[in-house]
């Protein structure tokens, strides 16, 4: 009997990779969290949310992004806030993050196989440091987010209670930190009133910019700082200048497209569009805050939103998107083609054609997944093509921004969305991975002649 258990053992340990792990450990949390969403205690008219409805908030809420069915501050309870910012949060940090934390915070030892899990979680090439990296990650995130908490917590003050303003400050730091555009304020404005507040717009901007640089990369700046004459990781460097690239190129881009137009930028003074476009072009990549009204956005603007909220954050962030460094390392290597080249190089650096072929691969698929999405929303929703594809495209990126057709989704299109969120979340090469067949085949010596394709 205990030869049978241990096999029985060894052989769910073999089924259970870290992909997979993933994917099962989502989908849990998110039934759990709907599960708790449609108790009559988690609204305000002590009903609970109809099960759809709180299974799309809660897998929302998981994945991070924020597209919500229901009006979160006027619609949930403070028991069902607080549930969806608890979900927000490990969904944030990661679910093997937060139970490695747990793990080491008991005393208890780590295996190998949490390792593993733990370094697909994060997104890390390598083992060696991984629990340290783990302890360091969320002891920082907890750090930046009580301190923007009070920041954002004083300015809320000036037209709120102080225990309101200190909640509402805090689940404001988590929801930006996280990469999660969930907010209280009602009647789905996001931060629309604070739209010229340049304390509000910063902090919500820093908590976001720095959630969305991505675990190994955010302990590699603090290493940093502790030490001047650290370096910097070749993909920290990488990170940094995309995330600065296209925030400057997208603040640029909004101002240029919407400095006429009245629904957004027009009305507001000269330093108001500027920190209004800024804060567009960090929120489009990674979260769902918004101080501009969407459905008012000229096409351009919008489909301008659409390739930012394409490309998202970084990887092992929070974010979503194909990831700046995808972005980054497709672009380099269309330029070594163009240029016939034989390697594609940066910082004197060659990127290896295996980092190339999952660019491609990610991208190929995030976009597949994109084109699938709106053809079934077209079908599923009556409403305009722009739409249709702004809501595809921002579920399969988890970001959580809408031209307000979130809460008009047929029950067929809640279903649709959510379940794009949660493969967005995940990355469709790593549920394509979890669902792979258990054991891949032998690397084979065999190798086939070319055939001649003609392209282009």
């Amino acid at each position: 009997m205990p030869k049978k258990r241990s096999w029985q053992l060894k052989s769910w340990q073999k089924f259970l990779s870290p992909a997979r792990f993933l994917m099962i450990g989502f989908a849990v949390l998110a039934i759990v969290g709907a599960i708790l969403l449609s108790l009559p205690v988690a609204t305000e008219n002590g009903e609970g949310l109809p099960f759809v409805d709180a299974l799309f908030m809660a897998t929302s809420a998981i994945c991070v992004t924020g597209l919500v069915v229901v009006d979160t501050g006027s619609t949930l309870s403070m028991f069902g806030e607080v549930v969806l910012l608890t979900l927000v949060q490990i969904g944030g940090l990661g679910i093997m993050t937060v139970a490695t934390f747990v793990t080491i915070w008991t005393g208890k030892k780590i295996g190998l196989t949490e390792r593993l899990h733990l370094q697909q979680s994060l997104n890390v090439s390598s083992l060696e440091g991984l629990i340290r990296l783990s302890r360091n990650v969320v002891l920082m995130t907890l750090a930046i987010e009580f301190v923007f908490a009070l920041i954002l917590a004083y300015r809320f003050s000036g037209h709120m209670p102080l225990g309101k303003a200190l909640y509402y400050g805090i689940f404001h730091s988590i929801a930006a930190f996280c990469n999660a555009g969930f907010d209280l304020f009602g009647d789905y404005k996001s931060l629309a009133d604070y739209a010229g507040d340049p304390v509000v717009n910063i902090s919500v901007m820093t908590l976001v910019s720095v959630g969305g640089l991505g675990m190994a990369v955010m302990a590699d700046l603090l290493r940093k700082l502790v030490n001047r004459k650290e370096r910097l990781m070749f993909h920290s460097k990488l990170v940094l200048i995309a995330s600065v690239v296209l925030f400057v190129v997208g603040t640029l881009g909004y101002y240029a497209l919407e400095h006429g137009n009245q629904g957004t930028l027009a009305e507001k003074s000269e330093g108001e569009q500027l920190l209004a476009a800024g804060f567009a072009s960090v929120t489009a990549r990674s979260s769902g805050f918004a101080t501009i009204n969407y459905e008012e956005m000229s096409q351009s603007g919008q489909f301008w939103t659409m390739m930012l909220m394409f490309i998202g954050a970084s990887p092992g962030s929070a974010g979503g998107g194909i990831r700046t460094t995808t972005a980054l390392v497709i672009l380099l290597f269309v330029w070594t083609v163009v240029t016939n080249r034989g390697q594609t190089v940066i910082f004197k650096r060659a990127i290896s054609p295996r980092v190339i072929n999952k660019s491609l691969t990610i991208a190929v698929m995030s976009m597949t997944l994109i084109v699938v999405t709106t053809m079934i929303l077209t079908i599923t929703e009556n409403r305009e093509f722009n739409r249709v594809l702004f809501e595809a495209v921002s579920a399969v990126s988890t970001v959580g921004l809408s031209t307000n057709l979130t809460p008009e989704l047929s029950p067929a299109g809640k279903v649709v969305v959510l379940i794009v969120m949660y493969i967005g979340r995940l990355g469709p090469l790593t549920l394509a991975l979890a669902l792979a067949a258990r054991h891949q085949g032998k690397p084979s010596n065999v190798r086939y002649p070319e055939g001649n394709v003609y392209v282009g």
